[in-house]
């Protein structure tokens, strides 16, 4: 938790509050339904909610703006977000009946009122959002080709509509069909040596209507 107020020391009292929850929560439902590996729960601030929250360093979501995370799987980087964005929209869908249910879990034991959950495939989705986000859940061509026509028409942002992924590792051959994607080194942000491998991309995606 300390890491959270030394990277965001701008936090409500409530976001404090709020972030200050996850571990307890996390833990008591990783006991029941295993969402996150062992090492990771002892771990959780860094390798979970710092990570999640690198996507706060290169854009601040703006009220009323919709985000949809992809592959949320027990809820990030979408639940972070959310509390640090209150007055963003963010839908969270898994394909896995059990992660939705520890995310829905949580989102009800921080009483967050910004986090909307789907149990379902991204195909399903039939909305638009300002930004698609998720945690390396597959290879950028898969991803583009999965949330195809979700991107919203209007921009309200200075960063362009489009997908923000957390990634690791050499990125190259995998963005080789993607011109227009921006990585940015996620230490940068943090000096932990967790992320000294860690990336982040934004890739622009122009509205399809």
């Amino acid at each position: 938790m300390q890491l959270i107020k030394h990277y965001f020391p701008d936090l409500s009292e409530l976001q404090r509050i709020q972030f200050g929850q996850l571990e307890d929560l996390y833990k008591d439902w990783n006991l029941k339904i295993n969402v996150v590996s062992r090492k990771d729960i002892d771990e959780l601030y860094l390798r979970h909610v710092l990570h999640s929250l690198a996507i706060a360093k290169l854009i601040s979501f703006k009220p009323g703006s919709r985000v949809l995370d992809v592959g949320t799987g027990g809820g990030f980087p979408g639940i972070p977000l959310a509390i640090l964005f209150p007055e963003t929209n963010f839908h969270l869908v898994d394909s896995i009946a059990k992660k939705i249910k520890v995310v829905d879990e949580v989102v009800q034991g921080l009483e967050l009122t910004n986090v909307k959950t789907s149990h379902c495939r991204v195909e399903e989705v039939g909305d638009t959002y300002d930004f698609i986000v998720s945690r390396a859940v597959a290879a950028m061509p898969t991803f583009v080709h999965w949330v195809n026509g979700k991107i919203a028409k209007k921009q309200n942002h200075e960063l362009k509509n489009g997908i923000i992924y957390l990634k690791g590792g050499d990125l190259t051959e995998e963005l080789l069909d993607f011109p227009k994607a921006a990585i940015y080194d996620i230490s940068e942000f943090y000096k932990e040596e967790f992320f000294e491998t860690k990336k982040l991309v934004h890739l622009p995606i122009k509205y399809k209507g």
